[in-house]
């Protein structure tokens, strides 16, 4: 389950059936539990934790003890801080309501999900079910108590709306030349300021979405 092409520090601990796709590398004292997925040119840093059914895309990067929980899915090309914390129930308990230790049966597992290319900053935690959305960024030390959508730039505890990223990290500004609001105009073009594309917000969704390149100058 390791390809020849994966580097694996030797002192990393990888449980039974664990995946770890090419090019990848696993760093000194990190641990892959049971059944872990790690995809093509991952990198996962020392001492981070991969627990047992954590499933990685391609391209993924956890930073410096991290602690990935089970229940954890994430996309192609996210960023999971140094530090972070991805819980997996959100209502925790070490015995159960008779006060018997609680095992594995006793929990209720809501799902993380990261999708493509958003970030997660160092020491952040996001909470049990919560759904992180493409090329969203999530601040360092912040708490994710609810949904992200796509693009979105959150931070605080709890993380509230800041205002908006592009996919290659920049913040959205919008026709003033300022930071784009949390909120902004359906009909007014957020720009990046950095490689020239732009979004409009969609009032439904609460999301952005990317215009095409023909219709904003960005080639490919």
């Amino acid at each position: 389950m390791i390809d020849p092409t994966a580097r694996v520090h030797a002192s990393a601990e990888l449980e039974a059936d664990v995946a770890v796709g090419p090019r990848s590398s696993v760093w000194n004292g990190a641990v892959l539990r049971t059944g872990a997925s790690i995809g093509a040119e991952c990198i996962i840093g020392r001492d981070a934790f991969i627990d047992e059914g954590v499933r990685l895309g391609d391209r993924v990067k956890v930073q410096n003890g991290a602690l990935v929980y089970h229940g954890v899915t994430a996309g192609n090309g996210v960023f999971i801080g140094p530090g972070a914390i991805l819980t997996n129930d959100r209502y925790p308990r070490a015995v159960t309501a008779t006060g018997e230790l609680a095992r594995g049966d006793d929990w209720t597992v809501s799902p993380i999900e990261l999708l493509d290319g958003c970030s997660i900053g160092a020491g952040a935690v996001v909470v049990a079910g919560t759904r992180v959305g493409r090329f969203a960024t999530v601040g360092a030390g912040a708490i994710v108590t609810r949904d992200v959508p796509d693009y979105a730039l959150v931070a605080g505890n709890p993380a509230r709306r800041l205002g908006w990223v592009c996919a290659c990290g920049a913040r959205l500004v919008g026709s003033t030349g300022t930071n784009a609001a949390p909120d902004p105009s359906p009909d007014a073009p957020l720009t990046c300021p950095r490689c020239g594309r732009e979004f409009l917000f969609n009032s439904e969704s609460g999301s952005l979405l990317e215009q095409p390149a023909s219709s904003t100058g960005v080639t490919a």
